[in-house]
Formats: structure tokens, C-alpha cells, sequence
């Protein structure tokens, strides 16, 4: 057992009921006070608006996270939201998923449904979580200080080095660690952030510049899962913890072509 004592902290602030943003990650005991004192801040200081209610949970772990790889990142230079989608369609469709389903994801996260979680979907389409309206969130996750540094350095040089990537870099490798999701569709819910992301094991997180056009204030995320039991995906993505110690290469602009000649990964 390692000796330090992990603690999940995940912050939810929204303004007049409306969310505004979140955080969170695994730290050891002595990290609380500055994390708590970083996330209040990130609320108060928001793009959106300043937060007036804010929810902090700070958690012991009862189980030592698993230690697993980050996904590989690129970015494809996406003019507009049409050449996004098209690429997104040719990415996760050759991964067996339908264009169909891929379609309807899309639908659901451009109608402006505010949901906590994301959309599971199966490879035909059909939503599967137990509650559609507010989906399921990924959550107790993080990354080691060592792997941070990594990170910062390879994102610094790409000029990514900020939160939106990281984070979701971080959820992406959690979810994708899991043999039943097949791949992830991403468009964030902030108006003035336009680049979404698709993310599958054969091709690792490619993000997608212009996905949306400025000022949509609406997204969300769909996981496309095939075989397996939806119960037990669920208990992994909200309540088993992990930590990104390993971080797979960082790199800049590439071609679809690419993307999609680059062997599966075991």
C-alpha cells in the first residue's frame, strides 16, 4: 500500500442554476488546502459569470487508484463545423461504430439539452444509461505530479498547455480503459470554446478546431460502448479510481489520412 492517504476533490459551481464549470482530481492529504483553495477560485473567476453556489466534495479513497497511460493527442485542422463532423464521422465510423449512431449523437448534443454526464450509446445508436436526462458523469480520476509535468511540458509546446485540454485528456484516458467503449464524441458546453474532440484507442484524442460556432452555449459528451454490462461500465466510470502516470506523445497538426492508416493499439 502506498503511504500516502488519496483523496478524490471535485468542485460543481453554477450561477442562478445554471452550471458554470467544474474540476477535479486525485491528490494526496497535504494537497487539499491548495486544490480547494484553486477550484474555489476557478468558480468565482469564470468567463461565464462568478458562481454563487459552489459544491466542494473532498473524499477519501477506500481503493489505491490504478495507474494507467494517457492517450495519444493530435489535432486536425478543421475549417468549420461541417468538416468536423465529416471527420468525426470517418474516425469513429471506422471503428465499427454506425454512422447512424455517430448522427444521432450529434442530434442530441446540438438540440441544447443540459445534461451532468455523458450520453452511452450503443454502436447502433440506442442511448443506454438508466437516466437520460442527466446521463452518466466520469469522475474520481487524476494524474500523478511526475505525469503533470510531463504533460505541461509536451501541451506547452504545442500551446495547449491549459485546463480544458488537460482535464479532458485525463477523462478521456479513464474512459477509454475500458474495454466496452469503442470511442467519444465531445463538444463543450462553453460558448467561447470551439474545439471538441472524438477519442478512441485505435487513434487516441484528436481534437477538432471549429466544431461549433461561437456563442452556441451547448454540448456534452457521448461514449459509444459495444458488449460487456452497462452496470458494471457505469460502477468503473463514476466510482473506480485512477491516475494518469504515463503520458503518450503530444502532437501537433496532422491528416485524417494519418489518422486513419495508424494501427490499433492492444
Amino acid at each position: 500500500m502506498s503511504r500516502f492517504r488519496y483523496y478524490s476533490i471535485r468542485m460543481r459551481s453554477a450561477k442562478s442554476g445554471i452550471h458554470i464549470s467544474g474540476a477535479e482530481g486525485i491528490y494526496d492529504k497535504n494537497d487539499i488546502t491548495n486544490i480547494v483553495k484553486e477550484y474555489t477560485q476557478r468558480a468565482l473567476i469564470h468567463e461565464k459569470g462568478g458562481a454563487d453556489e459552489i459544491r466542494l466534495t473532498v473524499e477519501e479513497l477506500k481503493e489505491k487508484p490504478k495507474k494507467i497511460s494517457s492517450l495519444p493527442l493530435c489535432t486536425l485542422n478543421t475549417r468549420n463545423p461541417e468538416a468536423a463532423k465529416k471527420a468525426a464521422l470517418k474516425i469513429l465510423s471506422s471503428t465499427g461504430i454506425t454512422v447512424r449512431a455517430i448522427e444521432e449523437a450529434f442530434k442530441a448534443l446540438e438540440v441544447g439539452i443540459a445534461m451532468r454526464g455523458a450520453m452511452l450509446m450503443n454502436i447502433e445508436g440506442v442511448r443506454l444509461e438508466p437516466d437520460l436526462l442527466r446521463g452518466v458523469r466520469v469522475t474520481r480520476m487524476g494524474i500523478t505530479k511526475k505525469a503533470a509535468t510531463d504533460l505541461s511540458r509536451k501541451l506547452g509546446r504545442l500551446g495547449l498547455n491549459n485546463h480544458t485540454v488537460k482535464e479532458a485528456l485525463i477523462l478521456a484516458g479513464k474512459v477509454h480503459k475500458y474495454r466496452m467503449v469503442l470511442g467519444e464524441l465531445c463538444i463543450s458546453d462553453d460558448p467561447n470554446y470551439t474545439t471538441g474532440y472524438v477519442a478512441t484507442r485505435a487513434h487516441g484524442y484528436i481534437r477538432l478546431p471549429r466544431i461549433k460556432k461561437r456563442g452556441v452555449p451547448y454540448g456534452g459528451r457521448a461514449f459509444f460502448i459495444t458488449g460487456g454490462e452497462v452496470k458494471e461500465l457505469i460502477k468503473y466510470l463514476q466510482g473506480t479510481p485512477v491516475l494518469i502516470n504515463n503520458i503518450k506523445p503530444c502532437n501537433g497538426v496532422v491528416t485524417l489520412k494519418e489518422i486513419l492508416e495508424r494501427k490499433p493499439r492492444r
